[in-house]
């Protein structure tokens, strides 16, 4: 989704209940099994380990979780497996909607996910009929709290990245997919922790939603696929104002 309605999910989530902490862990250790399974248990030879192991950190999961995660994925431990795959849809006001599914059961998800659409004024799509609509990239949102503009853009264009958008509360970071590792390890070196880093489906143009009701029947299905237990992000292209985003 754009930098804009990302930034807005994120402060939705900093309020969420602690009753959704063991969600967050859930897909974290996903992300981390998978990862290891595909590139080995040692951060340092595995780029994506790295860099779930940092979000994972950045969540305050404990060190015990993202060891067993990773004993997984190599086979030290016993595990499920898992499998990686896209939805494509539309929600309400014509809004496409890509939602990454990572599941040991892609009959329970698939139910799941049709479910959520059919039910709140959505669509569930082919393969391929939003893709189109996005393209894939590293994206990195950064609280202005902690760098200034200068400084920044010095760090992440010396380690590839392609774009810097500076917005009233936050920057947003673009990079290559093939650059993503060395921006997120520069910004590591620096000692700035993005509020969110992650290889994103970046809409190429946004559907402007105008009024509080519309919004709130977008993002009733978006947070409905968002808690499903087999999901693990949900992609966008609504531009919904602030003032519109609901309550966590």
């Amino acid at each position: 989704m754009s930098g804009h309605s990302k930034w807005s999910t994120i402060k939705r989530k900093k309020g969420a209940a602690d009753a959704k902490r063991g969600k967050i862990f859930s897909r974290l250790s996903k992300d981390i099994t998978l990862a290891a399974k595909n590139g080995g248990g040692d951060p340092d030879m595995n780029p994506k380990l790295r860099t779930v192991l940092l979000k994972a950190r950045a969540e305050n999961m404990p060190v015990d979780n993202m060891d067993r995660a990773i004993k997984k994925g190599t086979g030290e431990l016993p595990g499920v497996v898992y499998e990686e795959f896209v939805y494509e849809g539309y929600a309400p006001h014509g809004v496409a909607v890509i939602v990454e599914i990572t599941t040991d059961n892609k009959n329970r998800a698939a139910s799941d996910v049709r479910s959520a659409f059919s039910k709140n004024g959505g669509n569930l799509a082919g393969a391929g009929a939003v893709a189109f609509m996005f393209h894939r990239n590293g994206q990195f949102i950064i609280s202005k709290d902690k760098t200034d503009e200068e400084k920044l853009m010095d760090i992440v264009l010396e380690a590839g990245a392609e774009d810097l958008k500076v917005e009233d509360e936050y920057f947003e970071v673009l990079a290559p997919l093939a650059e993503f590792d060395h921006v997120s390890q520069a910004l590591s070196h620096a000692e700035i922790e993005p509020d969110n880093a992650e290889l994103a489906y970046l809409p190429e143009n946004l559907i402007a939603i105008t009024s509080a009701d519309d919004a709130k029947q977008v993002m009733r299905l978006i947070d409905l696929l968002d808690d499903l237990d087999d999901v693990q992000n949900v992609f966008h292209n609504a531009d919904i104002p602030a003032e519109f985003m609901p309550e966590e």
